[in-house]
């Protein structure tokens, strides 16, 4: 069942179907606590209402959280999902860039005009409104001023005189003039037939003109107030449908709002009603709308598919006629009307000349539009490039992390992703070489390794230790093998023969040169070999032509039938002499040094082919150089080396060492002879393998960080 189960876990996986994130997680777990909590809420809204009731709040905040939650990890799978792609990222930046900026422009310009249109309605409808005051009140002014004239000729106001200074044209049918003079408490009025008086309020002290409600109705009035006569004039027309139809014309259609004042319920007495139509008016509601007065005009019809109707509020100030208090939004007023019909309106007084600006901003739109294709058109093709580019990298390093080297990407445009391809085109060939230099370098290496082995088996194992002499020899390669040589060799039962040698140059070369050297020593010194009995006798002349027909293609047949018991350094030296100058390149040489320690005398016979003098310490602390023989082996033809003979007493030590253990440098100089010398004279009663140890660590200490310069080989032999 758990297979199954990681089975099914591993597809939804795979279809990016299984939530990995611990806020999906989170949101899953909300979710079905909050499904949960429903379906408990359900069943017991009959049982336990007030559980019900309490689970509801649980909930609407589980609902609230889930929903949360899973807008977050929504936005974060769409991120992981939709931006994993670089084409992706840059669509959404673009985006976000260009396409939004001109959204919200788009949107602000689209808000902007309908605002500036509802405004230039609402200016319409305002100004007509301002107009006609400031018309009634030019009228209100006349009459007054007539009215006074009267009562200063006659003393006294007349009503025949009121009822003649009211003009008698049609639009002063709805108007109704009243007259207060001096203390006038009822005041003359003239107007329609049925209309309702009014009151003249205290806060009247001048000239005003406003729109007022008066017992829930809207009036237009304006007041003239004649000090020297005490003369008061007030000019009242009802803001009602008739007045907004002729506002409304070809506008619009106008709805007025709240001009009705709150009604006596039934329960609520005549004085309470009494005092609600005297307090502050409010916008009347109905079913939890606008309760509209009325309405006039008609919505014209649309000139095009872009003519949208535009719908605005007007806030109307109103002024409470009993109480003077001036109500910025007393009242409302809200236009429906379209953009042509406040186009036409707007340049009305241009005529043919607004077809011309409607052509200019059209071709004004046209070209913008081009604009934004042409730069759509050009962002998809550098999103393109830039995408495919990137892609094509992707792909190459796919290629390379299957070690396909030999990938290659085309490059099609002389931009810095093409400089990018070439260069990474360029990486490639390098690690392709570099890899074949590895491969090439690990087949060396395998073959260095080899030689090593090869080379460790040509230094002395098994060391035969004579009655009176112990020996012991070390070498440490500067590289994976040594160009340094040392050797013993048992020629009976108590003679050793004893080689340092040090080949010029390092690495393979010298190793191979090494170990021709080490052959050909062990060749020449095995005893009862056919050697020159007389190489050491006769005339110079005649040992050179010796040594040379020996040293020959023909071996040692030219004395094939001499035999000789005792070897000899300096005969040695010789043979190889001849044999290094005829077999290597004229560059190549070594340094030797061979010694034959007799064990039954206790003497030393050796002869040195330009190496490091050894050096014999005696018991006393006194050191003697061992320098006697010739220069170099292998450089030069012909040459015979001396040797000679020393005396060991017991407790002489015999130090024999390459230029590796003097020569390396610091700060301080050369480790140097003298340091050795030294060394060895403090240790001299230690065992030889201990006293190698010692000196081996003091050069390493010496060397610090730096490489080893060379091949380190020291070879001590100590007579007991």
């Amino acid at each position: 069942m758990r297979l199954i189960s990681l089975e099914l876990e591993s597809k939804l996986h795979e279809k990016g179907l299984w939530p990995r994130s611990r806020i999906a997680w989170a949101a899953l777990y909300v979710l079905a606590l909050d499904l949960l909590l429903f379906a408990v809420q359900w069943l017991t809204r009959h049982v336990s209402p007030s559980m019900s009731a309490s689970l509801g709040g649980w909930v609407t905040f589980l609902s609230a959280l889930a929903i949360v939650l899973l807008a977050i990890a929504g936005f974060r799978w769409l991120r992981s999902q939709l931006l994993w792609r670089l084409r992706n990222r840059l669509i959404v930046t673009y985006v976000f860039i260009g396409v939004i900026p001109v959204f919200l422009l788009v949107v602000i310009s689209l808000i902007t005009l309908y605002l500036l249109a509802g405004q230039f309605a609402s200016f319409v409808v305002t100004s007509d409104i301002t107009t006609h005051l400031h018309s009634m009140e030019a009228a209100n002014r006349t009459i007054a001023h007539h009215l006074a004239t009267h009562i200063s000729g006659s003393g006294k106001l007349d009503a025949d005189v009121l009822g003649h200074a009211r003009p008698r044209r049609p639009e002063w049918s709805r108007r109704q003039v009243c007259v207060w003079y001096r203390n006038q408490q009822k005041p003359d009025c003239v107007g329609p037939e049925g209309a309702a008086g009014f009151d003249s309020p205290s806060f009247i002290t001048g000239d005003f003109r406003d729109i007022v409600r008066d017992h829930g109705t809207l009036y237009l009035r304006t007041a003239t107030v004649l000090a020297p006569e005490s003369l008061r004039v007030i000019l009242s027309e009802p803001l009602d449908k008739d007045f907004v139809e002729k506002i409304a014309g070809d506008l619009g259609l106008i709805a007025v709002y709240g001009t009705q004042t709150a009604t006596a319920s039934p329960n609520t007495s005549s004085t309470t009603a009494e005092q609600q139509s005297a307090s502050k008016p409010y916008l009347a509601f109905e079913n939890g709308k606008r309760a509209q007065t009325f309405s006039a005009g008609t919505i014209p019809p649309p000139s095009s598919t872009l003519d949208h109707m535009i719908t605005f509020p007007i806030p109307l100030q109103v002024v409470d006629w009993a109480t003077g208090e001036r109500q910025r939004a007393g009242a409302l007023a809200e236009v429906e009307t379209r953009p042509s019909v406040l186009y036409a309106r707007l340049f009305a007084a241009l005529g043919d000349y607004a077809r011309g600006v409607e052509y200019i901003l059209l071709s004004i739109a046209i070209v913008f539009a081009i604009i934004e294709l042409l730069a759509l058109v050009v962002g998809t093709k550098l999103t393109r490039s830039i995408t495919s580019a990137v892609d094509q990298l992707y792909q190459a390093t796919k290629h390379i992390n299957r070690g396909d080297f030999s990938h290659r990407i085309p490059v099609q445009s002389s931009d810095q992703l093409s400089t990018l391809a070439n260069s990474f085109n360029s990486m490639t060939t390098s690690i392709e070489k570099l890899i074949q230099e590895q491969k090439e370098k690990q087949r060396l290496e395998g073959e260095l390794a080899i030689a090593q082995e090869v080379q460790a088996q040509l230094y002395p194992k098994l060391i035969t230790q004579l009655e009176n002499l112990e020996v012991h020899g070390f070498c440490r390669p500067a590289r994976t093998v040594s160009g340094d040589y040392y050797d013993f060799l048992a020629l009976n039962s108590d003679k050793l023969m004893l080689a340092v040698g040090d080949i010029s140059g390092k690495g393979i070369s010298a190793a191979l040169l090494m170990a021709t050297i080490h052959s050909a020593v062990r060749a020449y010194s095995i005893e009862d070999r056919s050697v020159l009995r007389d190489l050491t006798l006769r005339e110079p002349a005649l040992h050179e032509t010796a040594a040379v027909g020996t040293a020959g293609d023909s071996g040692l047949m030219l004395a094939s039938e001499l035999r000789w018991t005792e070897a000899s350094p300096a005969a040695l030296l010789t043979l190889l002499n001849h044999q290094l100058y005829e077999s290597t390149p004229d560059a190549k040489y070594a340094t030797l040094f061979l010694g034959i320690y007799d064990g039954a005398t206790r003497r030393l016979t050796y002869s040195n082919g330009g190496h490091l003098p050894p050096i014999l310490l005696s018991e006393d602390g006194s050191s003697q150089s061992l320098s006697c023989g010739g220069t170099v082996v292998g450089l030069f033809d012909n040459l015979s080396f001396p040797e000679a003979t020393v005396q060991l007493r017991r407790g002489d030590v015999l130090v024999a060492y390459s230029d590796g253990v003097t020569e390396p440098e610091n700060d301080y100089g050369e480790f140097g002879e003298e340091r050795l010398i030294q060394l060895v004279r403090e240790n001299r009663h230690l065992p030889l393998e201990r006293i190698t140890e010692v000196v081996t660590v003091a050069v390493e200490d010496w060397i610090g960080d730096n490489e080893q310069p060379d091949d380190v080989t020291l070879v001590l032999a100590r007579a007991k």
